[in-house]
């Protein structure tokens, strides 16, 4: 939970034309509240403050729920405690189009009535998100320091022989070990030839010697996320794969330079592609350079061509160009930064120097 959210986004209230919001999204919820269940919603606006679940989760949401909500027990169609949590009076109801079916929007229309208005609204909450407060920053450090300390055990044991299915779950074992609740993603081995795949997925075939090989982990700890790639050797390589490594690299360090306030999102993710154009291999380079991390592990900004999102104090976002190789082999290297009001802090610790790891 974000500390003072709530109240952060009473204040956005008026401008989107509400006098309370109905916040469904179970990311949203915790955030709000604190609430960790699978079954709860809350209702801010300016005199109001409610968290409302089901009796599975009562005594959970008395530990969790951030004491300034009031409390409520319906059934487990949740919606249907709504009316009586709002009170009497008119006011307009604002609920999250994005997270809402038709189905349930129709539902909520026929348990309302009339002096309740409802008013569709998008990204209230995830423009909150976007701008982490300190305290979540220290969460995403934290699981970012976790993951990496998992990678370092991981290729302390060697690629070569394994593979690349064995060595995912053993990425994710020792997360899990060091107290991650979960990956924040399945990770992603793909040796050689597969890593020209972005979201490739580990296979039953081992990791050779002399091949490139991409790693793109996190870890998901006290419910915020880690993201990190990095690709390493197995043994020589030609001079081709040298030279688009390092080309990946000075992309990735040159973006890095973009990260500060002000920048638009689409001006950073330019730098990367015209060097990696430059370079004779634009055409490889298919995915936007970045997006945000926090409960979510791809959420709000993005750093692509289509992003107009200006960067502010507070985000936290991947940063990853790529050039991959159809049938011979990818490069990525990916690490997770947070704006700050000069720049930005790296929060991922690996080492992007070319790697051999037998």
């Amino acid at each position: 939970m974000s500390t003072g959210a709530a109240d952060r986004l009473t204040e956005r209230l008026p401008d989107a034309g509400i006098d309370v919001l109905l916040v469904t999204n179970l990311i949203n919820v915790r955030y709000l509240t604190g609430y960790t269940g699978s079954n709860g919603i809350a209702l801010v606006g300016a005199g109001t403050r409610t968290f409302i679940t089901d009796f599975r989760y009562v005594e959970q949401a008395a530990e969790e729920v951030d004491p300034a909500f009031d409390r409520r027990r319906s059934a487990q169609r949740l919606l249907e405690g709504i009316e009586e949590a709002l009170g009497a009076g008119e006011l307009r109801l604002g609920f999250e189009a994005t997270h809402m079916s038709v189905s349930e929007h129709a539902r909520l229309r026929e348990l309302l009535p009339c002096r309740i208005e409802l008013v569709a609204t998008s990204g209230l909450v995830e423009e909150l998100r976007a701008v982490k407060q300190p305290d979540e920053v220290v969460a995403i450090r934290a699981a970012a320091a976790l993951a990496d300390e998992a990678f370092a055990e991981l290729v302390a044991g060697g690629l070569t022989g394994h593979t690349e299915r064995e060595l995912g779950l053993k990425l994710e074992y020792e997360m899990r070990r060091r107290g991650a609740s979960r990956p924040s993603f399945d990770p992603i081995v793909a040796a050689g030839p597969h890593g020209a795949l972005p979201h490739a997925r580990p296979r039953d075939e081992p990791v050779r010697a002399g091949e490139l090989v991409v790693i793109d982990w996190g870890a998901q700890l006290d419910g915020y996320c880690s993201d990190c790639t990095r690709t390493l050797a197995t043994g020589a390589l030609d001079s081709e794969a040298v030279e688009i490594y390092q080309l990946v690299l000075d992309a990735q360090l040159a973006a890095l330079e973009e990260m500060k306030p002000g920048a638009v999102g689409r001006d950073v993710d330019s730098v990367p592609r015209a060097a990696i154009t430059a370079g004779g291999h634009g055409e490889h380079f298919g995915h936007g350079l970045g997006h945000g991390v926090g409960l979510e592990v791809h959420e709000a900004p993005r750093l692509a061509q289509a992003s107009d999102t200006v960067l502010a104090p507070g985000n936290v976002v991947t940063v990853e160009p790529g050039i991959y190789i159809p049938g011979r082999f990818g490069v990525r290297i990916e690490d997770l930064v947070v704006v700050t009001d000069e720049g930005c802090e790296i929060l991922t610790s690996v080492s992007k120097e070319l790697t051999v790891v037998d």
